[in-house]
């Protein structure tokens, strides 16, 4: 069944919010990151990592985003399942894009599953254009052939 949220707040996460964002992120990825993995982008003075919950206060996305030296990049963007559909995905690029504009970066960068073809049309619809391709980049989820990253940037 899928939740219906009605007006998603975004605010900055930090540390205390570490348990509700693997929570988040186990339930939204094959392949999640670990526990130290969220740790280091928490708490990364290079990394803005923004939340989205509903009115009663539930996580239900965060994205991570990391300055580099000219640009940022979406590290990870994650949705709960069961909000997908909604818009939060789109809410949270946005702000990520918002962030990355405010550090002065010039593009904001990222990489996505080759069949993920919903985020793909996320990306598209907020004028991300692919750059290039990575050959078996990411596990296969059914344990077969490794699969392609694309990756994608947007100017800011």
């Amino acid at each position: 069944m899928t939740k219906q949220v009605t007006e998603p707040v975004l605010y900055r996460l930090g540390m205390l919010h570490l348990a509700l964002v693997v929570e988040v992120e186990q339930a939204g990825q094959p392949y999640p990151w670990s526990s130290s993995q969220l740790t280091a982008a928490l708490s990364d003075p290079q990394a803005s990592v923004w939340g989205a919950r509903d009115t009663q206060g539930t996580l239900l996305g965060f994205a991570v985003l990391c300055r580099l030296p000219f640009d940022a990049e979406l590290q990870a963007i994650t949705v709960v399942p069961d909000a997908r559909r909604q818009g939060i995905g789109q809410l949270l690029l946005t702000r990520m894009c918002e962030e990355a504009s405010d550090w002065g970066s010039e593009r904001l960068l990222l990489e996505v599953r080759a069949s993920n073809k919903a985020a793909i049309a996320l990306y598209r619809r907020l004028a991300f254009e692919v750059d290039g391709r990575r050959r078996g980049y990411y596990p296969s989820e059914d344990g077969g052939k490794r699969e392609d990253a694309l990756l994608m940037s947007r100017r800011l």
